[in-house]
């Protein structure tokens, strides 16, 4: 009997005391709305024909078009490929943990790599870094960005705690971010002097970044709070930040813009059951100490939205069975679109025509 209590004892101490790297913030969030209204739920992904990477890659999160019409993506590996056909082409090994994709008018790729910060490439052998720390502390986590006309370059760092090169990967390291809630998060600017500085603060998870065609705003995918913000760049509003779009029923991912006024968005994820444990600290830490198999998760159920730049939802595709994976961007190329994803060996591609 004294050997079951001392146990059982040694248990709660566990449960209780032993150290995590997650220390959670109180958070309320709202009650999902969701898949109804705007976000009523379809099949629409089901046309997606899926476009395996060679050698059993995983990973394309993210796709990017440049001048030339070239197209190209990422793998989890750091292998980058060139989309011809159904048959992707490796092109040259980056290494890294390379995300956000966006061509710039210089004809180079521009690259959000979430262990080593903003890269630049021009070809096989090219890789530079821009951008590997900011006033002094390092670019942990850079995510998703967008190239101005001049070459200004804006980019999203999800989180200034948690290093997914050091952590696990970008899929665990996002699931502490979001699960502690710390709001440490940012948008950064670089300039074409070479400066680099933050423009926006205070996120959960930052994640995809769009500018509009005229680039009067920014649009700010704030993950771990189910929300989009606009940060307004230029005009009588510069500086000004407001939200968007607000309680969406999934987690927002890559923001891309169509150059229509219009932007495609991903969603990792559903919204969690989990969230109801957000106003409670204490029983977060406890829910960590028990092991990945009860830890929240994102869930595979894919799903995108077309919205304009003053948050009407035009269109939403959704994948309802998860035969995706878990989604991350959207983007019309010519006649067909494509859906990344974060660790699959595939992304989807189906034509334009097909979309509602």
């Amino acid at each position: 009997m004294r050997y079951l209590l001392g146990l059982a004892l040694i248990g709660l101490a566990y449960l209780v005391f032993w150290p995590v790297p997650v220390d959670p913030e109180v958070y309320e969030p709202p009650v999902p709305p969701g898949f109804i209204g705007d976000f009523a739920e379809n099949n629409y992904l089901d046309k997606a024909q899926l476009i395996t990477l060679p050698n059993t890659e995983l990973g394309p999160e993210d796709i990017a078009v440049l001048p030339d019409g070239a197209i190209y993506t990422t793998s989890l590996s750091g292998t980058l490929y060139r989309i011809d056909g159904d048959q992707p082409v490796e092109v040259d090994q980056l290494g890294g943990r390379p995300l956000g994709l966006r061509a710039g008018t210089d004809e180079a790729l521009y690259i959000a790599d979430s262990y080593r910060g903003l890269m630049r490439w021009t070809g096989p052998g090219t890789l530079e870094t821009l951008v590997s720390e900011i006033d002094g502390a390092p670019v942990i986590y850079a995510n998703n960005l967008d190239v101005a006309q001049d070459g200004t370059v804006y980019f999203s760092n999800s989180s200034d705690r948690f290093d997914p090169e050091t952590m696990g990967g970008t899929k665990p390291t996002s699931v502490m971010a979001i699960w502690e809630q710390s709001p440490t998060g940012y948008v950064a600017r670089y300039a074409p002097d070479g400066t680099a500085e933050k423009i926006a603060k205070g996120f959960v998870y930052t994640n995809g970044i769009a500018l509009s065609p005229d680039e009067d705003f920014l649009l700010i995918a704030e993950t771990g709070r189910a929300r989009v913000h606009k940060l307004w760049l230029s005009g009588p509003k510069a500086g000004n930040q407001e939200v968007l779009l607000d309680n969406l029923p999934g987690y927002p991912d890559n923001i891309k813009a169509q150059g229509d006024g219009t932007y495609w968005m991903a969603f990792a994820s559903p919204r969690v059951p989990a969230e109801r444990l957000m106003p409670y600290p204490f029983l977060r830490k406890v829910i960590w100490r028990l092991g990945p198999k009860v830890r929240p998760a994102p869930i595979h159920r894919g799903m995108l939205v077309q919205f304009d730049g003053d948050g009407t939802i035009l269109h939403t595709l959704q994948d309802p069975e998860g035969r995706l994976g878990i989604t991350t961007a959207g983007q019309i190329v010519g006649d067909q679109f494509y859906v990344m994803t974060l660790d699959s060996p595939w992304f989807g591609r189906m034509p334009v025509a097909d979309l509602p």
